[in-house]
Order: structure tokens, then C-alpha cells, then sequence
């Protein structure tokens, strides 16, 4: 018989293996759940979208609750014109109607069949009649015109709307692109700045230079390392402002795409022409003058009488039907004509005149502003937008320049030639040269975009 200890001892490995098996299975499992987990998340990571100019303004459209709102104004006024013209057209309703008066009785005898009430024609009366009726006056045609022009109004209010969201958005989808590229020179400064402390503490570590150049070169360095910093936190916040424009989830991740090479500034003749022809709020403006001319002549129209046409056909009788019990025809038809002419309203129609002959002057005002203040802005905008398209390329040597003169200060600091001031300047001449030429590339491209909305070319 074998010892009551190894009995012990395979029972218990007897006991183990079961749940061996079943801790590998668990093991296995949880792996492949995570495997899955993993894989879940890697194909629900949102993918980069690339935007464009026109993809981000076209975005901006459908986003923007002012430019929806100038929409909504712009349906509604062309809903308002197709109810004035309605209202030159006959309207139709068949109309049904049916009346009971208590009898006239007299004593000691039998019920009556005439009304109590004079007014009405019997003690049953059914009424079914087509009634058309039209309303024929110089107001109502006035009215088609100021429907017309209040459209026109709001038409040019629209363009207004989308023009400033058009200018909006290009301001910070420029200004995005900017602080992105800033960001990259922000990045090869930091750069820069590192390589140059390693070459310092190796200089210094070979006794060929003294400490405080290494010193100065780590100033610099934790400088540059600030710098990376808020730009980068400048670049989200662009990021952000932009993105609540054009997704429903401003932390959506997206890159902003745009030719390298700026196009050129129109032509005076051109902008000039266009600006005659397109600018909304000019539009706008002459638009609100003419609505006020017509408020004028809508107010002196309510002096003229108007005249009221009416026809009717069907049923006026006691009972609804063709004919009555002795064979009467009950259908037929009546006809009316009214002409109201206006004697006396206490002066309102007076006061009603004077309001919007204020209103008429003021619009003359509003226009003759409008009309100066845009030949001011041609001028600013198109002098604007010239110098700062001829400054790039100047903005684009000036970083080729101080680019070479970083790489030649950095050779002759290596051969002991040079200070580390010297390297630290053209390592500043450097970035200052990048950081200015990209903000010269945001000063032209908004210029050339503000010019563009002035002319109704964007």
C-alpha cells in the first residue's frame, strides 16, 4: 500500500489540473478580448479630415446660427412677395350658412311663417353660395412693389450675412494655418537651440570655451522650449476657434490644405468694376432707398379711394334645395360694387405720410455714406493688399539670408572664430525672419480676401 502522504499529493494534483486548464482558457480569452479591444479602438479612431478654403467656408454655411437666421429673413421676404401678389387676384369661398329666427305668432291663431326679426328674410333660411370677391386699389399694387423691394432688402442683407461669415472664416482659417507654421519654426528653434547647447557643452567639456558660453546657450534653449510651448497652445486654440465653425465636435482632428503660392492681386479696372456691379451692401442700400420711396407713395395712396367687387352664386332660401315647393328656382346669383373714399381720419393718414418721408431722408443719407465710405475701402483694401504681395518675397529672402548666416556663424563658431552671441543673434535673426514672413503671408492673403468680399468675388 502506498503512504497515506502520496495519496494526499495526487489527490491534490489531481484536484489542480481542472482548474489549470481553466485559468489558461480564462488567460486565452481575456487576451483575445483585449486583441479585439484593441483593434475596436483603432478602427473607431476618427480619421484626419483635410480642409479646404471652400470645404471650410461651404461647413461654416450650414453651422453658422447669423448667417441662418439672414437665410430664414431672406425665405420669408420671398414668401411676403407671393402673398402680395395674392392679394391682386380674386379670392373664392363657398360659403354655407344657416339661420333660425322665432317665428311671429298672434293670438287665436295658428303659427305664422314670417320672422319676428325684420332683418331676416324667413324663420328657416339655408344659405349656399360661391362668393368671389376682388378688391381693386393703388395700395394693393403698391404693395407688390414694396414686397418685391423688402426682398431685394433681405436678398442683399443675405449676401451681407455670408460675405461676413466668408470673412470670418478666412481670418481664421489663415490665422489656424499661421500659428501652424509658427508652431513648425517654433519646433526647429527648440531645435536649434538643443543642438547648439550640445555643441557648447562639448566645446566647454574640450576646454575650448568658457562655461558662461554654455550658460548662454541653455538660456536660450529654455527660452526656446517656452516658446515651443505657447505656440503650440496658440496653434490649439486657432484649431479650436475654427473647428466650432465646422464640425459638431470642435476636438474633431483636421489639417488645413492650401496652395504654397498665393495668387495675385486683381487689377484695379477690375476691381472698380466689380465693385459697382457686386457689393452687397451697396445693394443693400440702394435696395432700403427704393423701400423707402415706396413707403412714401404707399402712404399718399391711402388718400385715393378703393373699389370692392363682389359675385355670388347658389342658395338664399327656406329651404336647401334647387326649388322651392311650388316650383320655384331657388339658385341665382347677386352682384355688388363698393367704392369707399376716404374723407376724414383725424390726420393720420397726414402723419402717416410725414413718417415715412423722415424715413426716406434718412435712407438718402445711409446710401451717400454707404457709397463713401466703400470708395474708402477700395483704396484701403487694394493699397493693402499690393504692398503686402510684394513683400513676400522680400519676407522670403530675408529667411534664406538669415538661414545662411546661422549656418555660417554656427562654422566659425566651431572654429573658434565667432562669439556665442553671434550664434545666438542669427539664431534669432533666423526665427524672427520665419515668424515674420508667415505673418506676411497671413497679412496678404487676408487683405486679398477682404478685397475680394468687397467686390463680391468670394
Amino acid at each position: 500500500m502506498r503512504p497515506d502522504h502520496e495519496k494526499k499529493t495526487e489527490i491534490q494534483t489531481s484536484n489542480t489540473r481542472p482548474f489549470s486548464g481553466l485559468r489558461a482558457v480564462l488567460l486565452a480569452a481575456s487576451f483575445a478580448v483585449s486583441a479585439a479591444s484593441l483593434l475596436a479602438q483603432q478602427a473607431a479612431a476618427p480619421a484626419t479630415t483635410a480642409i479646404t478654403l471652400d470645404e471650410a467656408l461651404s461647413r461654416a454655411r450650414t453651422n453658422e446660427p447669423t448667417f441662418a437666421t439672414a437665410s430664414a429673413a431672406n425665405r420669408l421676404a420671398s414668401l411676403d412677395r407671393s402673398i402680395a401678389r395674392s392679394a391682386l387676384l380674386p379670392t373664392a369661398v363657398y360659403h354655407n350658412q344657416f339661420l333660425y329666427t322665432q317665428p311671429q305668432r298672434t293670438p287665436n291663431s295658428p303659427p305664422a311663417t314670417s320672422p319676428r326679426f325684420i332683418a331676416n328674410n324667413a324663420v328657416h333660411e339655408y344659405i349656399s353660395q360661391a362668393s368671389v370677391t376682388e378688391t381693386i386699389g393703388a395700395q394693393q399694387f403698391n404693395a407688390v412693389a414694396r414686397a418685391a423691394t423688402a426682398l431685394a432688402v433681405a436678398t442683399a442683407e443675405l449676401e451681407v450675412a455670408r460675405r461676413g461669415l466668408t470673412a470670418t472664416v478666412v481670418s481664421l482659417f489663415y490665422t489656424s494655418l499661421a500659428t501652424d507654421r509658427k508652431l513648425i519654426v517654433a519646433q526647429r528653434a527648440a531645435t536649434e537651440a538643443a543642438s547648439f547647447t550640445d555643441l557648447t557643452q562639448k566645446r566647454e567639456s574640450a576646454r575650448e570655451v568658457a562655461h558662461a558660453d554654455a550658460v548662454k546657450a541653455q538660456l536660450l534653449q529654455q527660452q526656446r522650449d517656452r516658446d515651443l510651448a505657447d505656440a503650440r497652445v496658440q496653434a490649439d486654440k486657432s484649431r479650436l476657434e475654427l473647428a466650432v465653425l465646422l464640425f459638431p465636435d470642435p476636438r474633431t482632428p483636421y489639417t488645413l490644405t492650401f496652395p504654397d503660392t498665393p495668387p495675385n492681386p486683381p487689377s484695379r479696372t477690375e476691381v472698380e468694376a466689380a465693385l459697382a456691379k457686386r457689393n452687397p451692401e451697396l445693394q443693400s442700400a440702394l435696395a432700403s432707398s427704393r423701400l423707402a420711396r415706396l413707403n412714401v407713395t404707399a402712404a399718399a395712396l391711402a388718400y385715393l379711394p378703393d373699389l370692392s367687387l363682389n359675385y355670388s352664386y347658389g342658395i338664399d332660401a327656406a329651404q336647401f334645395a334647387a326649388h322651392a315647393p311650388d316650383g320655384t328656382r331657388n339658385l341665382g346669383y347677386s352682384a355688388s360694387a363698393t367704392l369707399d373714399i376716404p374723407i376724414w381720419d383725424w390726420f393720420t393718414t397726414q402723419n402717416k405720410l410725414r413718417q415715412s418721408r423722415i424715413n426716406r431722408d434718412t435712407a438718402r443719407i445711409i446710401l451717400t455714406n454707404t457709397q463713401r465710405r466703400l470708395v474708402a475701402q477700395l483704396e484701403e483694401f487694394y493699397a493693402e493688399a499690393t504692398i503686402a504681395h510684394d513683400q513676400l518675397k522680400s519676407l522670403s529672402d530675408s529667411v534664406a539670408t538669415a538661414t545662411e548666416s546661422l549656418r555660417l556663424t554656427r562654422l566659425r563658431y566651431s572654429a573658434g572664430e565667432a562669439t556665442v552671441l553671434e550664434v545666438v543673434d542669427a539664431q534669432n535673426s533666423l526665427t524672427t525672419a520665419e515668424l515674420a514672413r508667415e505673418d506676411g503671408t497671413v497679412r496678404y492673403q487676408t487683405a486679398l480676401a477682404n478685397l475680394q468680399l468687397l467686390t463680391g468675388t468670394i
